[in-house]
């Protein structure tokens, strides 16, 4: 490799490999819902835990829907998201079809125990989303540190520049940008995802609702 000519060529290239990496941390840093907490990074506003109260007007069955296991069983696959809804309203027929006040009162409870679970993997999946915005700051600050190297560099007298370690700074924004991009693509989806649970368990409370009015 020719040092004069990389050096040479690496000045224009600089100023626009740093411009395009300046424009995709800008569009991929969503404004923050929750001000008071500069970590979440969604648009969708951050709450921690969901109340029942939400989505059930109605008195619950006193009880730990863990000791039966027949309840505890039901229970865990209503929260499963691989369980589709349609499969779910299924298994709640199914589950008090021809059983009588009893058979409610235990469907019920395991939407209660239901509601719980899911509650649980949202309040754990808004602490990894904050984690995970944490992980994007701190992989912003090692683009922008590289960023203000290459300028560095790009100031020295020609005689002076070191033409391999520009490149390496250039390749290595570029792979930074890359995963940065990846996964602020992925955090669309996961921002999304505590709301889908909100919803599950709202349709679960209305299908409830329906089997044991």
């Amino acid at each position: 490799m020719a040092h004069e000519n990389v050096t040479s060529a690496a000045r224009p290239g600089l100023r626009m490999a740093v411009a395009a990496v300046l424009a995709v941390l800008c569009a991929g840093a969503a404004p923050a819902a929750d001000f008071k907490d500069p970590d979440w990074p969604c648009i969708q506003p951050k709450v921690g835990h969901i109340s029942i109260g939400q989505m059930w007007a109605g008195p619950l069955p006193e009880g730990d829907w863990k000791a039966d296991r027949e309840v505890a069983a039901l229970a865990h696959r209503l929260a499963q998201r691989r369980t589709s809804l349609e499969e779910a309203q299924a298994l709640m027929s199914g589950f008090v079809q021809d059983g009588g006040p009893a058979r409610r009162e235990k469907l019920l409870l395991a939407f209660s125990g239901a509601f719980e679970l899911i509650d649980h993997e949202r309040s754990a999946l808004i602490g990894g989303i904050a984690r995970y915005a944490r992980k994007q700051e701190a992989l912003t600050g090692r683009i922008e540190a590289k960023q203000d190297d290459l300028y560095r560099l790009d100031a020295l007298p020609e005689a002076e520049r070191d033409a391999d370690r520009i490149e390496e700074l250039q390749d290595e924004i570029a792979w930074d940008t890359r995963i940065y991009r990846d996964r602020a693509q992925s955090l669309t989806y996961v921002c999304e995802t505590p709301v889908l649970l909100e919803k599950r368990a709202f349709a679960l409370a209305r299908s409830v609702g329906a089997l044991t009015e």
